[in-house]
């Protein structure tokens, strides 16, 4: 009986905890994007940002569709799936500020829309010319269609007479196994077929070419210049590009992704104008790409570490720079556990006699450029450098470990990293 009036009890309070309960759930749940966290913080409008992120998606398709045109051909329902998002916010250009009726002008009497048509029709042209009469995407799914149907059946066989499954099963692995061959087959042919024509599609069709890029240019221009207009910090404003065509842009990083450049940016401030201070909220915002890049793409394996560093205080006076590439794992599986912050020291305070003979040289010899140096904090216990090198003329990219003091304390696990 008192458990009843106990659950009771229970049942009746229960409407206020849950509905707490719920409220605390729901406010975990909210993930706040990182537009609209500048947003609040900056105490913008409600659509400030976002118009800023509809003209960057804009930038971004026609950027990358003048740089690799042939990923588009025979897909129309793709193509018309980005031309609707980048035409939609074009049609409310016309009711907002001067420069937005001007771009919204010169996107009309430039015909964006039908060169980049006219453009993807030439380059069909050419594909079909040279054999090609379907989009990758359509042969990998004829493909998986054609290779499914005679392993289904030879399973439904194996299951009604299994007596001869065991014969079978030899004839089952080669069917497992194929359809990733030939795909990967297929998908390194297409990578050929577009790097042996894309020369051909850039020359004969320059023109247009360089309409779609103007006019991708007049869109950064009026998203730099509003930005400024409204005080947003420009390092904040962090996007990837498929090309350094452009204007008024600052280089932060670039990676080379299955032979594509992948170029990453913010806006420049004019000459002139001092950058605008971040509101402390924001300072997570102002860090490189490279930790979220680093963890998104293949193990970085180019590590180099000042062992026989000397130095105090975060300066560096000498090192013995050595090719850690057979500890590799080992540094990235360290560093995806560690926070990053920029070094509030440029690199040539950290390493002020940097030259010939100090240096951190790539695998091909070159002397490393330093574009990057950030500070790495593993587990709140144990801080050091990690230098990001500019892309060699090899194409490889250099990172580099160091100790931040002399002296420091260094983690069991990790001497064989620093010390040895």
């Amino acid at each position: 009986m008192n458990d009843i009036e106990n659950d009771k009890t229970k049942k009746s309070e229960s409407p206020y905890k849950q509905e707490e309960e719920e409220k605390k759930k729901s406010e975990k749940r909210v993930r706040k994007t990182q537009g609209q966290i500048i947003q609040e913080a900056l105490g913008l409008g409600p659509t400030e940002i976002q118009d800023v992120e509809k003209k960057l998606f804009m930038v971004r398709f026609l950027d990358y569709f003048t740089e690799e045109t042939l990923d588009f051909i025979f897909k129309d329902s793709t193509l018309n799936r980005y031309i609707k998002q980048i035409t939609t916010p074009m049609e409310d250009f016309s009711e907002k500020r001067e420069e937005d009726r001007l771009l919204k002008q010169s996107f009309e009497s430039k015909k964006i829309l039908d060169t980049v048509h006219k453009l993807k029709g030439r380059a069909e042209e050419i594909a079909i010319s040279k054999g090609v009469k379907g989009s990758m995407d359509k042969r990998l799914r004829n493909l998986t269609f054609y290779l499914t149907i005679p392993m289904i059946a030879l399973l439904v066989v194996s299951f009604i007479w299994t007596q001869i499954s065991f014969f079978l099963l030899p004839v089952l692995c080669v069917f497992c196994m194929a359809p990733q061959l030939i795909r990967g087959r297929i998908v390194k042919n297409w990578f050929e077929f577009k790097e042996q024509n894309k020369n051909q599609i850039y020359t004969e069709n320059r023109a247009d070419i360089m309409v779609l890029k103007n006019f991708t240019g007049e869109v950064l221009d009026n998203v730099r210049a509003r930005l400024l207009e409204i005080k947003v910090p420009l390092q904040l404003i962090k996007f990837m590009l498929y090309s350094r065509d452009y204007d008024h842009l600052r280089l932060i990083n670039q990676k080379n992704i299955k032979g594509m450049m992948q170029y990453f940016y913010t806006f420049e401030y004019p000459e002139g104008v001092e950058p605008f201070p971040i509101p402390q909220e924001l300072l997570q915002f102002q860090e490189p790409l490279l930790p979220e890049i680093r963890k998104a793409e293949k193990l970085e394996k180019n590590f180099v570490v000042l062992t026989e560093m000397k130095g105090k205080n975060g300066i560096i006076n000498n090192f013995v720079p050595t090719l850690k590439d057979n500890l590799a794992e080992d540094i990235n599986k360290m560093l995806n556990k560690s926070e990053f912050s920029k070094a509030s020291n440029d690199f040539t305070t950290i390493i002020p006699d940097y030259s010939k003979t100090i240096a951190i040289y790539c695998i091909c010899g070159e002397i490393v450029k330093i574009e990057n140096v950030q500070i790495c904090n593993w587990k709140d216990q144990f801080k050091f450098y990690l230098f990001e090198g500019e892309q060699c003329k090899c194409g490889e990219t250099v990172y580099a470990l160091s100790l931040m003091d002399e002296d420091a304390e260094v983690p069991e696990e990790f001497k064989d990293i620093f010390l040895s």
